[in-house]
């Protein structure tokens, strides 16, 4: 079969075509036709995003807070006399590990769940850390959502890290009553605007009363903050990418290396506490999900594990596990990150080559994905500025392949 020119021609363009319409930001490169033959051309990128909870390391404090050791009987809040449930920790049957936060729950099987001591010990209060921890920094692309069995704590925070856990910040603030808690006014995220999407606030939308089984989620909404940019059914997402790059600390808000569950008051069933039967209040969580993607500043589309961790696989001439830095032979200070703008490829701003008298000429090199492409580069590629993140979506590019 003789391929013509004209076939050639047609071929690049399907290829650029599939790219294209696979997903805004998904690819980092596309083959395309031009006066002097076929040549790459190179776009903004990101990775799409994956369930997070299954890389998530896990750390509850403080020790001994996790039920078993020793075994103890506890009640639930419906049935608050009928104590005849057990934990124990020397019993896989009767266990509840903090790993069984992050196991996928078989449809038909019996849930299961971490679940701390009773509150035995009250009026000292009941408290309990929960570290998730990526050695890696994400993206939030959607809702975390925690699910909790035996009823919702009536005060609870979500905590933050960007440096890996030495410090922290509060994300958002949960309680039946957020002045009395926290002398924070009760805000749900509808009420925030675009001039304070990033506010931390306080809601007690998941923290009330509402019975054990009605009710099991917690969310911190992170689709309702694209919302507020992207309008209902996040349809318009050019407006999203362009807030990124023009809103001080958007970004910055949905990224994160660790995520910390403070749990600092036991739903209590409506009511107060009830001293003559201390055994009905612990916390329990069957599931903790963490949509994300690896952030990876827009100079990669593709993240995989290496060593043990998460890590970009690196484009644009970058490199690190956030493809933070240029690779060696290209100018340290020429690194930024790329930027989603213009829509709707964005500028995948490359590192610049160093120039070197005795060697004029950029080096030809193989840079070689673990599981999926291999490329070989021979001319430095140009691009321009800024990093990523975002929700899932494949909005289709209008009628530039029909």
């Amino acid at each position: 079969m003789v391929v013509t020119s004209a076939m050639l021609v047609q071929l690049l363009m399907l290829l650029r075509c599939l790219a294209l319409t696979v997903g805004q930001y998904s690819s980092c490169k596309s083959l395309v036709s031009t006066d002097d033959g076929p040549t790459w051309e190179y776009y903004a990128c990101q990775p799409r995003p994956m369930a997070m909870k299954q890389y998530m390391q896990i750390k509850v404090e403080p020790p001994g807070i996790t039920c078993g050791d020793p075994p103890e009987r506890f009640c639930t809040l419906e049935n608050p006399y009928l104590c005849s449930d057990e934990c124990d920790a020397s019993t896989p049957e009767l266990a509840h590990p903090p790993n069984l936060m992050a196991d996928a729950e078989d449809s038909g099987s019996p849930i299961t769940y971490w679940q701390t001591v009773t509150w035995s010990r009250y009026p000292e209060p009941l408290l309990a850390n929960i570290s998730l921890s990526w050695n890696k920094s994400l993206e939030l692309t959607d809702d975390v959502l925690v699910t909790f069995e035996y009823g919702r704590p009536t005060i609870m925070v979500l905590d933050k890290s960007l440096d890996k856990g030495r410090s922290w910040q509060p994300y958002q603030f949960y309680a039946d009553d957020c002045l009395e808690a926290f002398g924070m006014p009760a805000k749900r995220v509808q009420d925030l605007a675009a001039t304070n999407v990033t506010r931390v606030i306080c809601t007690e939308q998941y923290s009330r009363w509402v019975g054990s089984k009605n009710e099991k989620n917690v969310r911190f909404e992170v689709r309702e903050r694209f919302a507020i940019f992207a309008g209902p059914g996040l349809r318009n997402m050019d407006s999203l990418y362009t807030r990124m790059e023009s809103m001080k600390g958007l970004r910055d808000f949905f990224t994160f290396t660790d995520l910390r569950l403070r749990l600092l008051r036991p739903a209590l069933g409506g009511t107060y506490v009830q001293r003559d039967n201390l055994l009905k209040y612990f916390y329990a969580i069957s599931n903790v999900e963490v949509p994300a993607r690896c952030k990876c500043n827009l100079h990669a589309d593709q993240c995989s594990v290496r060593d043990g961790a998460l890590q970009c696989d690196c484009e644009h001439n970058t490199t690190g596990q956030d493809c933070a830095r240029c690779e060696k032979g290209y100018k340290a200070k020429s690194w930024k990150p790329g930027s989603y703008l213009p829509t709707p490829n964005g500028s995948p701003n490359t590192c610049e080559y160093q120039n070197n008298p005795q060697h004029p000429n950029p080096p030809t090199y193989t840079h070689t994905h673990t599981h999926t492409h291999t490329h070989t580069q021979t001319q430095p590629r140009t691009y321009s500025k800024t990093p990523q993140l975002l929700l899932a979506h494949t909005q289709q590019y209008p009628n530039t392949c029909e």
